[in-house]
């Protein structure tokens, strides 16, 4: 089958695309997991829960922007995607992503604590009352 030079521009830059994007959910999968190694047994699970999760997902990424054309050069460009981000993306997005939690979960102690501190001093109040 005779595919088009724009055609095949497109599946390579899709590939590479869909490469980096199972870099970013690999990523964003270590840091859920964390870097510790927990019991053996349940990463095995994690990890093919996790690949199985990815591949789905680039399936329907390449079936919505490749036409679900998946040959050899396809595969060898996602993996080189992955490795690409891997190498000159990922510590910086895992710095940015850890960052960004450790930030937001602050930002969300403080509002509950700001919330919640009126309600807990009218509770201490309270029982304060009644043991007098």
């Amino acid at each position: 089958m005779i595919i088009s030079i724009e055609h095949q521009v497109k599946l390579v830059v899709f590939s590479l695309a869909s490469g980096i994007i199972t870099g970013i959910l690999f990523d964003i999968y270590r840091i859920i997991r964390g870097f510790e190694n927990p019991n053996k047994v349940i990463t095995y699970i994690q990890d093919i829960l996790f690949w199985i999760m990815s591949s789905i997902l680039v399936f329907i990424f390449l079936l919505y922007f490749n036409y679900a054309y998946v040959g050899f050069y396809v595969y060898l460009f996602i993996i080189v995607g992955i490795f690409f981000y891997l190498k000159l993306a990922s510590n910086i997005f895992i710095k940015v992503l850890y960052n960004s939690i450790n930030i937001i979960g602050k930002l969300l102690r403080v509002l509950k604590n700001t919330i919640l501190f009126p309600i807990e001093l009218l509770i201490y109040k309270i029982k304060n009352k009644k043991v007098k």
